[in-house]
């Protein structure tokens, strides 16, 4: 599904989607270039998930919010080869071992080597007006974010492909 954001309101509506909707053990794995809007989108999760304030872990590498529906566990693997983003152990999330069961959302995800075949991928673009989102849910899992979309977007934001 691709789905068209014009402005960062829009991002967060997306977002603010999961949040509502995701159940525990869901991993979303984001990809795009700075700027693009992961953190952005991640607020509005957080909004989703009840949580007042969302801020990026570009240098504490994991935030952990658990006051929410559900926890909040926020990746950022900006910084991390691949090598080092594995040494995290990052599956003990996902995987809701050593934690709490929750949604996972890891920016830059392409510096994972190994991820579950059944995570959520959300890739984030740059258009002329605004941000295209590229979604890519597994079919194991059941949203309805089209509805919720387009109240939020109209019948324009959204493309299936």
């Amino acid at each position: 599904m691709v789905i068209n954001l014009p402005n960062a309101q829009a991002t967060q509506a997306l977002g603010q989607a999961f949040g509502e909707q995701l159940p525990a053990g869901s991993l979303l794995l984001l990809k795009g270039n700075l700027g693009s809007g992961k953190t952005t989108l991640i607020q509005g999760l957080g909004r989703g998930l009840g949580l007042a304030e969302i801020d990026s872990p570009t240098f504490t590498l994991i935030n952990e919010y658990t006051r929410g529906r559900l926890p909040l566990y926020h990746i950022d693997l900006y910084r991390l080869s691949p090598a080092e983003a594995d040494a995290l152990f990052l599956e003990t999330y996902w995987d809701g071992v050593e934690v709490e069961p929750g949604i996972v959302a890891i920016e830059w995800s392409e510096r994972l080597t190994h991820v579950p075949p059944d995570a959520i991928e959300l890739s984030l673009s740059y258009l002329p007006e605004g941000r295209q989102a590229e979604l890519v849910v597994p079919r194991s899992l059941t949203l309805d974010l089209t509805s919720l979309l387009t109240s939020l977007l109209g019948p324009k934001g959204l493309h299936a492909e």
